[in-house]
């Protein structure tokens, strides 16, 4: 009871103090916008926004955040069902039964059935972060520098499997890429300066949102310039409609289905919402009744995807509060934020502000109840933001990239740390190397460096408990058992 008495009392705080109330409706708006508009992210508004909210209250700024991550995500299937294309790659699924449903008429009953299925598939992640985040949490207080260097292995093992489909070596290269880059600057144990150049700005080592903005959003400027005028986008949406309660209920089972697999997949350190999406909307395929509707304009299957991406969220968040690592790209700078605002994620966080679990939960339950009411009443007005010119919106997100970047540190090397991995990630997109794995990589090689090298010191260089701790056998085993599979599926292909 005490622990939903610190929920409730966090969205109470929420919905009646103004200025919450203020900076979180518009940053659920934005985050709306750039989810709707194509080739921006959630990740990247979440990166954008953390530059904008240093020096809030962190309270503030997370809930902020939240919101900015929790309406981007939705927001993507606003263009993904009326244009065909996907707002963000969370989104993708969404296209192959929404824009059929839009070019018959039916974009509005499109558009509302997908809100309703993104509200109910958020508030699945609410429930996840609520119930299984302090159960995570326990279990993470038995982890020692073994478990935690196994960990930071097996998030990059299976995170550059699942999001490099084609080629998991790909992947596995872009992760391990990450981790060393990751390793420039002062060591933490000794001090000592690695790869640093002679350079005193690189002694400190690479801050992680001027890699996240690189990473992410400059290659998403250059692609569109480079696709500038290739592609005409013509809004059309059709009828006034809202989805009947009939419609929910004879999907309900779809719905949790696609939920609980969601917050699965999220938990999994670095793989994100569009691969939940896709599980969800196959799952969803295999168990219908009308399989050869799907793809011709199946509100089953648009349901299946959109509380896919939504459930995702929360079970992303998971791992970032209890252990520390990210479960998701847009988790990831959400990570970086909270860091940023002087939280400390991981297994001590339980004991050193154990309410704050409970008040992520009430925040994304805010962030909810927020994107439901703009996703219902706002949806024409969205519609004219996708028609804006990307000659006029490029150098604005560049401008926000430049000034996002530098307010952290105030330091012009960070800029030019983001336009050259800006330029790195944009080759990696042409390559098809994907940057999920090079971010989680970044994320995750300070741990892995600092727990190896400490675990080492405890026992005198003896490597025998890397594999003899229970939980470390078994996270060993995982991590062979996925490449081993990854590599045994390329050769067969």
């Amino acid at each position: 009871m005490g622990n939903i008495s610190y929920l409730l009392e966090s969205f109470i705080k929420f919905i009646t103090n103004p200025i919450i109330l203020f900076n979180s409706t518009w940053a659920t708006l934005l985050g709306i916008i750039i989810g709707a508009l194509p080739g921006l992210t959630a990740t990247m508004g979440i990166a954008l926004l953390t530059g904008l909210t240093f020096g809030f209250p962190s309270d503030l700024a997370i809930v902020m955040l939240i919101c900015m991550y929790v309406g981007a995500i939705y927001g993507g299937s606003r263009s993904a069902i009326l244009i065909n294309i996907p707002g963000t790659p969370a989104n993708a699924a969404t296209t192959l039964d929404g824009y059929p449903l839009a070019r018959s008429g039916e974009g509005a009953i499109a558009l509302s059935t997908a809100t309703f299925a993104s509200a109910i598939g958020s508030f699945i992640g609410v429930l996840s972060i609520f119930i299984f985040a302090p159960l995570l949490g326990q279990i993470a207080l038995k982890f020692g520098s073994w478990e935690f260097a196994w960990l930071a292995i097996f998030g990059i093992t299976i995170c550059g499997a699942l999001t490099a489909p084609k080629d998991p070596l790909k992947g596995w290269i872009a992760g391990f890429l990450g981790l060393l880059l990751s390793q420039i600057g002062m060591e933490t144990i000794g001090s000592y300066p690695r790869y640093s150049l002679g350079l005193l700005e690189l002694k400190g080592g690479i801050a992680l949102i001027p890699a996240l903005v690189g990473v992410y959003g400059i290659p998403e400027i250059l692609i569109s310039m480079r696709d500038y005028g290739r592609r005409e986008i013509v809004v059309n949406i059709k009828g006034k409609a809202l989805p009947s309660l009939r419609l929910i209920t004879k999907n309900f089972v779809n719905i949790i289905r696609s939920g609980i697999i969601s917050v699965i997949i999220g938990v999994i350190p670095g793989v994100g919402e569009d691969v939940a999406a896709w599980v969800s909307y196959d799952f969803a395929k295999r168990a219908s009744k009308e399989p050869e509707k799907f793809g011709k304009g199946s509100l089953e299957g648009l349901i299946a995807a959109e509380t896919g991406n939504n459930a995702c969220v929360g079970g992303a968040i998971i791992p970032v509060l209890t252990l520390a690592i990210p479960g998701s790209a847009p988790a990831a700078v959400l990570l970086a934020a909270m860091w940023l605002h002087g939280l400390r994620p991981g297994p001590l966080l339980a004991i050193e502000n154990p309410k704050f679990i409970y008040e992520a939960a009430a925040m994304m339950l805010f962030a909810t109840l927020l994107m439901t009411l703009f996703g219902l009443s706002l949806i024409k007005l969205f519609l004219r933001v996708l028609t804006i010119d990307p000659a006029i919106l490029t150098p604005i997100i560049f401008i926000l990239c430049v000034l996002g970047v530098f307010a952290i540190n105030v330091r012009l090397f960070d800029i030019y740390i983001m336009l050259f991995l800006g330029i790195i990630g944009y080759f990696m997109r042409i390559m098809e190397y994907p940057a999920a794995p090079f971010v989680l990589g970044f994320i995750l090689g300070p741990m892995a460096d600092e727990n190896i090298r400490r675990a080492l010191l405890l026992t005198q260089g003896n490597i025998s408990p890397f594999f003899t701790r229970p939980i470390c056998i078994v996270l060993f085993l995982l991590t062979l058992a996925i490449a081993l599979y990854r590599l045994t599926e390329r050769r067969k292909g």
